[in-house]
């Protein structure tokens, strides 16, 4: 029998949630409706006084030619860095879910990288990949390949892409495990007596049972290549070579804190806002019809 849980005091589940709806109103929402606000107004280059602009900001905004490029690399980075995690993420998953000696320490070593900070993971692979004392540039360059991130931009791209997608590996394999172990082991049983091969019996069995787990991580990993890559950029590369790196993120750091132009920052802010809710109801819309349930 299920038991319910009954709460003696009416106030007792609000004074629960409370703690949770003040972080969230807090940290979010409060810093969400100043961003709307401030991208009305205009400030002098001394921050002495404010004006209200309408819309002035976004027009000048759209009317820049690099916050279009920002926005195609940051579509670029963010489909590369989800399609390259959460397919690394499942072979790993698939693997680990096999009867193998030492199984739990590799599980535990997959799960590791997630409790690693992003700029940690900068400084990582700036260590590996840096042009003069990085160990896997040694062997790039005995290889004959020309490895300078620092100069070119595409190098540098590639870099950022490695970095954010081996920080997301792990949080992925997590889920791609649980998803797996939750397949029940009678259907692909049966599949085998069918007999359907492994690589069969992956994609039409194991594959479309994960499609609920697949479109969560794609969810949670375009928005964290949307925004949890900052740390990373900054300081693995800080926008550039030539701002070849640059993505909208990184773009409302140099234009606000750096340019300090707070209102072009903050116009900044609220599209990005605007592109990612867009493109996670596209995902809703679309894509979840594939899912099976």
């Amino acid at each position: 029998m299920q038991k319910n849980a009954i709460f003696q005091s009416k106030l007792l589940p609000f004074v629960l949630v409370a703690p949770q709806l003040a972080i969230v109103l807090i940290f979010f929402y409060w810093p969400a409706i100043q961003a709307v606000i401030q991208s009305f107004l205009l400030q002098d280059a001394f921050g002495l006084s404010t004006s209200f602009v309408w819309f002035e900001n976004y027009a000048d905004l759209l009317s820049q030619p690099d916050y279009f490029e920002a926005i195609l690399r940051t579509f670029g980075f963010s489909f590369a860095i989800a399609f390259s995690s959460l397919s690394v993420a499942l072979l790993l998953a698939v693997m680990a879910d096999k009867p193998l000696r030492g199984v739990t320490l590799y599980r535990t070593l997959l799960i590791w990288p997630y409790a690693v900070a992003p700029p940690v993971v900068g400084v990582l692979w700036i260590f590996m990949l840096h042009p003069s004392l990085g160990v896997i540039s040694r062997y790039l360059r005995a290889m004959g390949i020309d490895w300078n991130p620092l100069l070119d931009g595409d190098q540098a791209a590639l870099q950022i892409i490695l970095a954010a997608a081996w920080k997301q590996i792990s949080y992925n394999f997590l889920f791609f495990l649980a998803g797996l172990q939750s397949i029940p082991k009678s259907v692909l049983e049966a599949a085998a007596i069918d007999g359907a091969r492994p690589m069969r019996r992956f994609w039409t069995v194991t594959f479309p049972l994960l499609s609920p787990t697949i479109f969560f991580l794609l969810v949670i990993n375009i928005i964290y290549a949307f925004f949890e890559t900052f740390g990373i950029i900054d300081t693995m590369t800080r926008g550039g070579p030539g701002k070849s790196t640059e993505t909208l993120v990184y773009k409302v750091y140099t234009d606000g804190l750096l340019g300090g132009n707070l209102g072009s920052s903050a116009a900044q802010s609220v599209v990005l806002m605007v592109i990612v809710i867009v493109l996670t109801a596209i995902q809703f819309r679309f894509v979840e019809r594939k899912v099976t349930y």
